[in-house]
């Protein structure tokens, strides 16, 4: 079974994914030009911060093409969306877990402090929800899509159930 397959492009939980997408990937762009006006070097470690976090050209440099990816994913939207969130929501986690482990080394490159540490577990988190949202759950109503791919004998006794009568004609 592939994850692109089991929702329609044009279903309703379509919408949460594009709009998360973009709005994940707005907020990371605007991090990211932040950093590209003060014009940082690219691999400064001397703690120069930007809404909070400290940063560097690099860092920035990251966060732009990741904003764009998302916002990417937004225009396409539907299963592209979907899947696209729930990786880098999962490459976020990651990456918080790694700078988590060269907080105050020389492997620092990025420049993270623990302010950029919670903030990729939280976006990370965030992100990786709107694309997870409607996929994964044990109690998905029997009209969702991805319930209707799980358990296709079911899906199908229901469709049977709620469909109407056939009329008979007059006269047999």
């Amino acid at each position: 079974m592939k994850l692109s397959e089991e929702l329609p492009v044009d279903h309703r939980l379509a919408r949460v994914y594009r709009y998360g997408a973009g709005l994940c990937g707005v907020i990371l762009l605007v991090f990211g030009c932040l950093g590209f006006a003060d014009r940082l070097s690219p691999f400064d470690t001397d703690g120069t911060q930007i809404a909070g976090m400290s940063t560097n050209g690099a860092l920035s440099l990251i966060s732009v093409v990741v904003g764009l990816v998302l916002i990417g994913g937004a225009v396409i939207g539907g299963n592209v969306a979907s899947t696209l969130n729930m990786t880098v929501g999962a490459l976020f986690v990651l990456s918080g877990f790694f700078h988590l482990f060269v907080l105050d080394r020389p492997a620092n490159v990025l420049d993270f402090g623990m302010t950029n540490v919670v903030f990729s577990f939280v976006m990370g988190l965030l992100v990786a929800s709107f694309g997870m949202y409607g996929r994964v759950s044990g109690k998905l109503p029997h009209d969702n899509p991805y319930w209707r791919r799980r358990h296709p004998r079911e899906a199908a006794r229901e469709s049977l159930r709620s469909a109407p009568a056939p009329a008979l004609s007059p006269g047999r």
